[in-house]
């Protein structure tokens, strides 16, 4: 099975997992800002790939608890800065995040008999975010064999050690539906192009030689750094 968030590591990951089992989504809502567009991405992308065991859920303690860009409407999104990944921890990251989504898929996946649990984190290019880097994912890892039932599911990360643009060329290879997806931190009708999370796909497109197919309000001009 394979955590969809409808962004587009999600999906390249996504698309790997339908080449390689008879894949499951799960997509998990958190009271993120753009909650409503990223859960039409993840049907839009489950169609597009042919998924059809859905599992769509709601995360309260994330919003309630706070602390991110991402769930409180009172810290602004912030613009990318110039040296993304390489200063302090951004006020986007969601504290602890992947360890509710994670815990969630491996409850399903015990549930489905499913031996892998696909999830698109990335650590290089990335803004930096504790719980995507590849410790976190060999302690989970450890954590699973411990805790369920058998001991056999292994959470898999295809994508962590590449950079953006590998992953455009990647998707683009196994037919990743980039023109469905959505990373835009902050906007549902067009992504913003200029929070972080746009600014990387923007840059990882461009230097991959390929257009984004999704629609921008503004296009930052760091993105081509």
């Amino acid at each position: 099975m394979v955590l969809l968030s409808g962004g587009m590591d999600s999906g390249v990951c996504a698309a790997i997992a339908v080449g390689e089992t008879e894949a499951a989504a799960l997509h998990v809502s958190y009271g993120q800002r753009t909650e409503g567009r990223e859960r039409q991405a993840f049907q839009q992308i489950c169609e597009r790939l042919g998924i059809r065991r859905r599992l769509v859920i709601r995360n309260e303690v994330l919003g309630q608890v706070g602390g991110s860009a991402l769930t409180d409407p009172h810290i602004p999104v912030p613009e990318a800065g110039q040296q993304i990944g390489q200063g302090e921890i951004p006020v986007t990251y969601v504290p602890f995040r992947n360890a509710h989504f994670l815990s969630a898929a491996v409850s399903w996946a015990e549930t489905l008999g499913a031996a892998r649990v696909y999830i698109g984190a990335v650590e290089q290019d990335s803004s930096g975010y504790p719980d995507c880097r590849p410790a976190y994912y060999r302690a989970f890892n450890e954590v699973v064999k411990a805790g369920t039932r058998e001991g056999n599911i292994e959470i898999v990360t295809p994508l962590i050690a590449l950079r953006k643009a590998e992953i455009v060329k990647l998707g683009l290879k196994v037919g990743a539906p980039f023109e469905v997806t959505w990373s835009c931190y902050s906007r549902e009708d067009r992504a913003c192009g200029r929070c972080e999370s746009c600014v990387l796909r923007l840059r990882a497109f461009s230097e991959a030689g390929a257009e984004d197919p999704i629609p921008y309000a503004v296009v930052a001009t760091n993105h081509r750094m």
